[in-house]
């Protein structure tokens, strides 16, 4: 149970974020109660602790700390200007938008301005809420005061986190998820013909999962850690494993196929299992497959220490695999299999040894003591190397800035919520502008606000009809409300990052409790909640398409051209150094390049969202996207493999290998300046295989090691991916020649 909730809530993140501002709210309302504050306060100070609570996302506890005590001021002057604009209709509306303004312009300033711009902008919406007037800014003053401090006291002493803990759990959360994958893998090759395209989704979803988590812990690195070696070390073993697994995904596939599978298959949704979905024949090699595949995932979940002899016999016999002369006999793609365990063993023992230390060699295999001093040498490499200069990068100026264009966009839908909000009700208009904000929130363009409004209204009528059942049935209990509230809002937390419409429904749902606390609940506040919220997503979307607009196939193309320049960037540099060229810092290029491709898979979810009415643009997108993540793996093993060169003593730098990636680099280019619209009439360039390629430029020299073969496959999948690229994007293609 404790790994299902680990590998399902990496970092415990979510459950961190849900149980921080319930226990705020709560403790809010205790000691309200102790006071026998009204309603109306404990309503006020309900709301304040939870904006204090998840406006918050500093990484550092003093910077967490500081921010927390200049919100409590911005808090104030925004209670102080609500209140004294009350009784001023037209200055209290124009003011509203020019904090609004603000509140998105701030974010240009890291998390401190966008949590100082979200606590002003949702303390001017509680003040309309509650209807605060100057003569009860004092009690308000208290209340903000009583709710930042609990808020500061669940943080910092209650519900505490420090970087280096976050870390270790996202750490335990990457090894459950990677014996997961594992163990979905061993499904995939004992599923049948019928079972066969379910397990291959659920290895595809594992690797993705297996992903993630490897980019969180690449974000938490820096905060997480004290020594910038140690680091960069978890980096390397973090990569190496997620590599090793994925490629050993793959060598499965080929085995379960009677030709060698596309690598496309993993990465696209919906892809069949090739050739059917056939099972290998069931020899003595398939079952010592079997048989060692869950070796292999008891290696990943056994803590260190445990096992004894045992432990280290089923280690040494996976790592014996990484020798020709231990392997079976048994078919080529079989066989590939076992190599592939053998390096997923190496990568699991690298990643134990770089997160719980140095661990008992007494029991050790002559292939397992070759294993580890391949990763002390390493290990003694990294510790050496040099951070490296990072790329500044350039920052739009004026209107093109992407804060500035929000801010303006924002504030016209704000405007025009306001005065549509005013004819649907003159005491509840916020709830338009409330929605108008957050459709914007951490979307770039026109058609990410439109899903985000659509799922905004989907989940506020079904919190609306939850609201009315449970006004029902909670009646005058002020007690039973309240902590319906706090269970409402640690959902609403704790689902957040994965359904924008499950958050929504929850928040209506508790406001909808919230209002017959306050005596003001009926039918008819529900519904106009819902006209309200409608009216707020179509003066976002409004805005959005007509004032400074980006649209979704421009904000596409700017993001694909990024994910194909530091494509561009691993490769060549990777290829550059497996050639005998200088080292560089690959892990993070490799790490700027996941990063980009994510940024895409974001940007594209309204092309692939299922209500887009456009079948082929949405096919064509997750063809692109799958196609880029196929890049991506293959530009991540060749860094690895780079990385491996000054170490690894079967690794030998080839310069032939220089000239098999110019092909690659200028296919890239191509495709990049028609996506672009510059004027380009070069087509992609064909032709034979790279390792031919290379044959017949250096006939007499020696054949390619294994590793080598390793490399020039990684790069004809890439020749091959990025030439798949240029079809769908009408980047010309010439025929290929008799």
């Amino acid at each position: 149970m404790r790994d299902r909730v680990a590998a399902s809530d990496p970092g415990l993140l979510r459950l961190a974020a849900g149980s921080r501002t319930a226990g705020s709210i709560a403790l809010t309302l205790a000691v309200l109660a102790v006071l026998g504050s009204p309603v109306t306060h404990l309503v006020a100070g309900a709301i304040a602790s939870m904006v204090a609570s998840f406006a918050i996302r500093e990484k550092q506890r003093p910077r967490q700390a500081v921010t927390l005590a200049l919100g409590l001021a911005v808090a104030l002057v925004s209670v102080s200007l609500a209140a004294l604009l009350n009784t001023r209709v037209v200055a209290g509306d124009v003011f509203f938008v020019v904090l609004i303004f603000c509140a998105v312009y701030s974010r240009r300033f890291g998390d401190r301005g966008y949590a100082l711009g979200l606590i002003g902008f949702q303390i001017y919406f509680m003040s309309l809420f509650v209807g605060a007037t100057a003569a009860t800014l004092p009690g308000l003053y208290a209340v903000l005061a009583i709710a930042f401090g609990c808020s500061a006291l669940v943080r910092f002493v209650i519900v505490y986190e420090t970087p280096a803990g976050i870390l270790q759990r996202l750490r335990e959360a990457f090894r459950v998820r990677l014996a997961q994958l594992v163990s979905a893998q061993m499904e995939l090759l004992d599923a049948g013909p019928d079972e066969a395209d379910k397990a291959l989704e659920t290895v595809r979803e594992g690797t993705a999962r297996l992903h993630e988590t490897a980019m969180m812990i690449q974000g938490r690195l820096e905060e997480g850690t004290a020594d910038e070696s140690v680091a960069r070390l978890v980096q390397r073993r973090i990569a190496g494993a997620e590599i090793a697994a994925e490629r050993l995904g793959l060598l499965l596939l080929s085995a379960r196929s009677a030709e060698r599978t596309s690598t496309l298959t993993l990465h696209l949704p919906g892809a069949p299992v090739p050739s059917g979905g056939e099972l290998p024949a069931r020899d003595r090699a398939t079952d010592m497959l079997r048989r060692d595949l869950g070796a292999l995932r008891m290696l990943v979940l056994r803590p260190v220490g445990e096992g004894g002899t045992a432990m280290s016999h089923v280690r040494n016999r996976l790592l014996g695999y990484r020798d020709e002369e231990n392997l079976p006999s048994a078919s080529a793609p079989v066989q590939d299999v076992f190599r592939g365990i053998g390096e997923a063993a190496r990568a699991v023992m690298g990643l134990r040894v770089a997160l719980d230390g140095p661990q008992d060699e007494s029991d050790d295999s002559p292939a397992t003591t070759r294993s580890r001093e391949e990763l002390d040498a390493e290990s003694a490499a990294i510790e050496g190397a040099e951070e490296g200069e990072r790329e500044e990068k350039e920052v739009p100026a004026g209107l093109r800035r992407p804060t500035t264009r929000a801010a303006v966009q924002v504030s016209v839908g704000s405007a025009l919520a306001i005065v549509g909000g005013e004819f649907l009700s003159s005491q509840r208009w916020y709830w338009a502008v409330l929605t108008c904000w957050i459709v914007f929130i951490n979307t770039a363009s026109t058609g990410e606000i439109v899903v985000k409004g659509y799922r905004r209204l989907l989940g506020t009528v079904l919190g609306v009809v939850a609201g009315i059942v449970l006004a029902g049935l909670v009646g005058p209990h002020t007690w039973t409300a309240l902590g319906m509230v706090l269970l409402f809002v640690f959902a609403m937390f704790y689902t957040a990052p994965l359904s924008y419409t499950l958050m929504s429904f929850f928040v209506t749902a508790a406001l909808g409790l919230l209002y017959t606390l306050l005596h003001r609940y009926s039918w008819e506040v529900l519904v106009l909640r819902v006209e309200e919220t409608a009216l707020g997503a179509a003066c976002g979307i409004i805005a959005a398409a007509l004032v400074l607009p980006v649209h979704t196939d421009r904000r596409t193309n700017d993001l694909l051209v990024t994910v194909l320049r530091r494509l561009s960037e691993v490769t060549g540099a990777a290829v550059e150094q497996l050639s005998g060229g200088p080292g560089d810092d690959l892990l993070d290029r490799a790490r700027d390049l996941d990063r980009a491709l994510g940024d895409l898979r974001s940007a594209t979810q309204p092309l692939t969202h299922p209500i887009t009415p456009m079948r082929t643009r949405r096919n064509t997108a997750e063809y692109l996207v799958a196609l880029l993540e196929t890049c991506a793996y293959h530009a991540r093993s060749l860094a690895a493999t780079a990385e491996l060169l000054p170490t690894h003593p079967s690794i030998a730098a080839d310069p032939r290998l220089r000239q098999a990636c110019a092909r690659i680099t200028h296919n890239i280019s191509v495709i990049s300046a028609h996506v672009t619209g510059e004027h380009c009439d070069d087509a992609v360039e064909t032709g034979p295989s790279i390792a031919s390629m290379l044959e017949d430029a250096a006939p007499g020299s020696p054949r390619y090691g294994r590793i080598t073969d390793r490399v020039l496959r990684h790069l004809q999948r890439l020749d091959e991916a990025v030439l798949g690229l240029a079809r769908p994007l009408e980047v010309p293609v010439p025929e290929p020649g008799r």
